[in-house]
């Protein structure tokens, strides 16, 4: 059993910083704010894009339907078809692939065939959920920063906006004409953001 708040944590101590600010996308969002949670002490300030917590909200119709292609895929083994489902996030739910870099498509394939290989349909999931995570919001004291993909989907527009109001310093940014990974479809736009970000810290 394993929290990855818990593994953030201690690779930090292992490589012997105190505190960081740390930035996460999607999944790695949820991650960054439960290490906020569960080890205030090593966190400076949060970026987080494309999420709200670890403890995602969806309704929309549009994700609903894709999570559901997705653990259909997850549960037959098809690898390509969970692929297809995973890729649907890249332009999201206002835009078809062909709207996207050619390149950014591609190697988002590529990340996610090279993740989903490491694993089999019906391995067990060890990690343990970090609980009540939106309710425990108002203790994150640091900066926050959360990230829109300005087409992304409505589930993740709202849940980075309500991580922005609920923490005491928080604040939203769109990112215009990109949807779920505005850092790779817009890299200079996102780093401009979080470095302005940081250069008010």
């Amino acid at each position: 059993p394993y929290r990855p708040a818990d593994d953030v944590a201690a690779l930090l101590g292992h490589l012997g910083i105190d505190s960081a600010v740390l930035v996460g996308l999607s999944m790695g969002g949820g991650v960054a704010v439960d290490t906020a949670l569960e080890h205030p002490g090593l966190v400076r300030a949060l970026v987080v894009c494309g999420a709200g917590t670890s403890e995602p909200d969806f309704q929309d119709p549009w994700t609903v339907s894709v999570l559901t292609e997705w653990g259909r895929a997850l549960a037959a083994g098809d690898v390509d078809a969970w692929v297809e489902a995973f890729l649907r996030f890249v332009p999201g739910p206002h835009r078809t692939a062909d709207d996207i870099d050619p390149a950014v498509v591609r190697r988002q394939r590529d990340m996610a065939l090279g993740t989903v290989r490491k694993h089999t349909a019906d391995e067990p999931d060890h990690r343990i959920p970090v609980r009540d995570t939106w309710e425990r919001l108002p203790g994150i004291g640091v900066p926050v920063l959360a990230v829109r993909g300005g087409v992304d989907s409505e589930d993740h527009l709202r849940m980075a906006d309500r991580l922005a109001r609920t923490v005491p310093h928080g604040r939203s940014v769109t990112v215009g004409d990109t949807a779920h990974y505005p850092n790779m479809e817009r890299p200079d736009a996102f780093n401009e953001l979080v470095a302005g970000f940081l250069a008010g810290l």
